[in-house]
């Protein structure tokens, strides 16, 4: 398959598809790993051409939950909420056989249609909590096939840092993992 993941720097869900032989590229407007498959600009750039699926991820700030409180600080904070959630339509909205939206649980302002499921990191072989929504078109719900028993909340947890947004961000690997072995 031809796959897109949009808005992933760490480079971990394309690693997962390309251990199952896919052809995958990422892209992010910053660099990210793997630099022969991975373009850094705007994911827009890279829409028209024709993916079998693309996993997107695309910024939650203004739209989950836990950053619902940017609303009430933030100067020009509708104006930022309807750019993101525009931005999340580009993907919803998609002409492909096989998407998937990866965010955080989003706060009702958002207006963004409703979930597919809600996923774990303990569901997926990490001892992990985090919340995960996904929204589905063309493909089957994750099914958890390496729950764990012990779960820690280190991802709400995490101490204010330069690199918090991006370890914030990061996908667990058995969640990429499940995602190539139920997708791919």
């Amino acid at each position: 398959m031809n796959i897109l993941v949009a808005c992933e720097k760490s480079g971990v869900v394309k690693s997962a598809f390309l251990k199952k032989g896919h052809r995958v590229v990422s892209c992010d407007l910053r660099p990210g790993a793997g630099t022969r498959t991975h373009y850094t600009g705007d994911v827009k750039d890279l829409l028209q051409m024709p993916f079998d699926m693309v996993i997107a991820f695309p910024p939650c700030t203004f739209l989950c939950n836990s950053g619902v409180r940017w609303l009430f600080t933030e100067p020009g904070r509708w104006e930022k909420l309807a750019a993101a959630r525009d931005f999340f339509m580009l993907f919803y909205d998609l002409d492909c056989p096989k998407v998937c939206i990866e965010n955080p649980v989003p706060h009702h302002y958002a207006g963004l249609p409703p979930y597919t499921q809600i996923i774990q990191p303990f569901e997926h072989g990490h001892g992990e909590t985090k919340k995960t929504c996904l929204w589905l078109k063309g493909l089957p719900p994750l099914v958890p096939r390496r729950v764990m028993k012990g779960r820690e909340n280190r991802i709400h947890k995490m101490s204010p840092s330069p690199s918090r947004s991006d370890d914030r961000a990061r996908t667990f690997y058995g969640v990429a993992r499940s995602m190539a072995e139920q997708w791919g």
